[in-house]
Order: C-alpha cells, then sequence, then structure tokens
C-alpha cells in the first residue's frame, strides 16, 4: 500500500472572523447556511481551498463571494483540526480574522450564503461546525494583541481622539481602562500622530486629533 492510499487526503477550508465595532458592541460577521450540512444555522464566512489557490487567495475569494467584502487585510489566526468538526469527511480548517469599519463596507449575502449580518460576540446565536471555538479563539487572540499594537486602524476615522481610540479597548477588552496609564502606553508605542487639529464635544473643551501612521 502506497503512502497516498495509507493516509487518504483530507479536504481544508478557510474560515474568516471579521470583527467590527457598531453600536459599542463588538461585532462579528455571520452568514446564515443556505445549504447542508448545518442549513439554516449561522456560521462564519468561508469556504473550501480550490486546488490551485493559496490559503490567502481561497480566504479572499470566500469573503468576497459569500458577503461582498473586499480589499481587507487578513491575517492568520490558527489551524482547526479535529476529526469530527464536519460531518462532511475529514476537513481542515486554516482561519483568519480581520477588523474592519462596518460603514466602509456593503455587505450582502451572496454564493450559497442565505443571509449575511453583524452579531455581538457577546451573544452570538448557535453557530455551525466548531465556529463557536473559532469565535472565542479569535476574541482571545484580538485582547491579547492589542496589549503590544494598535488595533484601532481599521475601526475608526482616519482621525480621531484619544478618547474615541480608548472606547474602542475598552468595548473590546469589555472593561473600563485608565485614562492616564492608557494615553502614556499609546502614545509610547509610537504609531499615532497627533495633528495640528482639534474636534468640539458638546460643552467640552475642543479634544485634540490624532492619526495612524502608515
Amino acid at each position: 500500500m502506497s503512502q497516498l492510499e495509507k493516509y487518504p487526503r483530507p479536504s481544508v477550508t478557510v474560515d474568516l472572523v471579521i470583527f467590527t465595532i457598531v453600536d459599542d458592541d463588538l461585532k462579528v460577521l455571520l452568514i446564515r447556511r443556505g445549504n447542508e450540512p448545518y442549513q439554516g444555522l449561522w456560521a462564519l464566512p468561508g469556504g473550501f481551498v480550490g486546488i490551485g489557490e493559496s490559503l490567502e487567495e481561497a480566504a479572499a475569494r470566500e469573503l468576497q463571494e459569500e458577503v461582498g467584502v473586499r480589499n481587507v487585510y487578513l491575517e492568520q489566526l490558527y489551524t482547526f483540526g479535529e476529526p469530527e468538526r464536519d460531518p462532511r469527511g475529514r476537513v481542515i480548517s486554516v482561519s483568519y480574522f480581520a477588523l474592519v469599519d462596518a460603514e466602509r463596507q456593503t455587505i450582502a449575502a451572496a454564493s450559497d450564503a442565505a443571509d449575511a449580518r453583524w452579531h455581538s460576540v457577546f451573544k452570538p446565536p448557535r453557530l455551525a461546525f466548531d465556529h463557536r471555538k473559532i469565535l472565542d479563539y479569535a476574541v482571545w487572540r484580538l485582547r491579547n494583541k492589542i496589549e503590544w499594537t494598535t488595533v484601532g486602524y481599521e475601526l475608526l476615522a482616519k482621525k480621531f481622539t484619544l478618547s474615541e481610540l480608548q472606547r474602542v479597548y475598552e468595548i473590546i477588552l469589555q472593561r473600563p481602562v485608565d485614562k492616564r496609564n492608557f494615553r502614556k502606553k499609546i502614545l509610547l508605542q509610537g504609531q499615532i500622530r497627533e495633528l495640528n487639529e482639534t474636534r468640539s464635544d458638546g460643552a467640552h473643551r475642543p479634544a485634540k486629533l490624532y492619526s495612524f501612521k502608515q
């Protein structure tokens, strides 16, 4: 028996965890499955990798085909390969995640998706496959990531206040952040620049505006 016969080839999929912040809540983009298995349940966008595709090409294609999202920087998250994770057979999933501004993207269900919507990551619906496990891991990774990098680049306008950036962190971490320590840490990272502009916010004095460095 040859090695190929002894070890049948598994299929490979990509699953995409796309985060945004809407209405003061961290949300994830989900699709309602139009086909079996798990028809009618919500799931992460994704699908099978073509024989001539790279993982990154498959991820970008599936994101565009299923929900109409394009031009998003995707970061590889983790590989999930439990033998029974997919009832269709032996399927290994390479997951990716990204942060996007919901206002810059037009979400529309396409391909084999019956619907596409943003859902709170803290109160998600029942998910197909092992996608709840993937989502939980992505949230954990995101919270760790903000400890050493600025994650607000895709979640804020080009010009923002430090209070707006701090609120992004508080929503992701689900806890208050000390204002003084936060501002000191962010400025020491050197990833934002102070602009010669301010913004008025009601009765408060004008706040300085900042932008991210390229």
